[in-house]
């Protein structure tokens, strides 16, 4: 198997836009609220995507080695990764394409400091998050239909109507490293 190393970049706005987004505290799209005046502020994410019953889970990502093995994506919504704990975690993400795995050379790592989370477009192909130090608790916003999809796992994949989960060493005879 042919090892490829990606090196993992610190995830902004701007590198990470193909993507997805960032999911953190904007003050220039603050408001306040009608019932706490300033004392509570709100920003509104535009852009999550999803066409039916949603749900939330709290993974903790233990370490684990920095090799990808899988990596999937969703039709139908775009899923969160919410951290809960603040620990950093490292993200392997490729753009969405019309295959049924990742373009090899389109593959990307990013590093997340735990204090902003990222909400991935469309299609985008992702392994789950890499704890960095400790374990790092993340929440997940995704449809239950994907959790469903999760369990139908055969030959080492799993497919459904919001999923497609791929082997990516076995299908591609590569390893990603972080």
């Amino acid at each position: 198997m042919h090892e490829i190393k990606l090196e993992a970049v610190t995830a902004t706005e701007t590198n990470f836009a193909p993507f997805g987004r960032l999911i953190r505290p904007d003050e220039s799209a603050g408001r306040g609220t009608k019932f706490y005046n300033d004392a509570v502020a709100v920003w509104d994410i535009p852009g999550m995507v999803t066409d039916a019953d949603a749900t939330i889970s709290v993974a903790r990502a233990h370490s684990r080695p920095m090799s990808v093995i899988w990596m999937e994506r969703h039709f139908k919504h775009t899923q969160v990764f919410m951290p809960v704990n603040g620990e950093p975690f490292h993200l392997v993400v490729a753009p969405p394409n019309d295959k049924h795995v990742p373009d090899i050379d389109d593959v990307r790592a990013f590093t997340f400091d735990g204090k902003a989370g990222v909400m991935l477009n469309l299609g985008t192909w992702h392994e789950f998050p890499f704890a960095i130090d400790r374990a790092a608790d993340i929440a997940v916003f995704l449809r239950r239909e994907t959790n469903a999809n999760l369990e139908a796992f055969e030959n080492g994949e799993a497919i459904g109507g919001d999923l497609e989960k791929r082997n990516i060493q076995t299908r591609l005879g590569v390893e990603f490293v972080i």
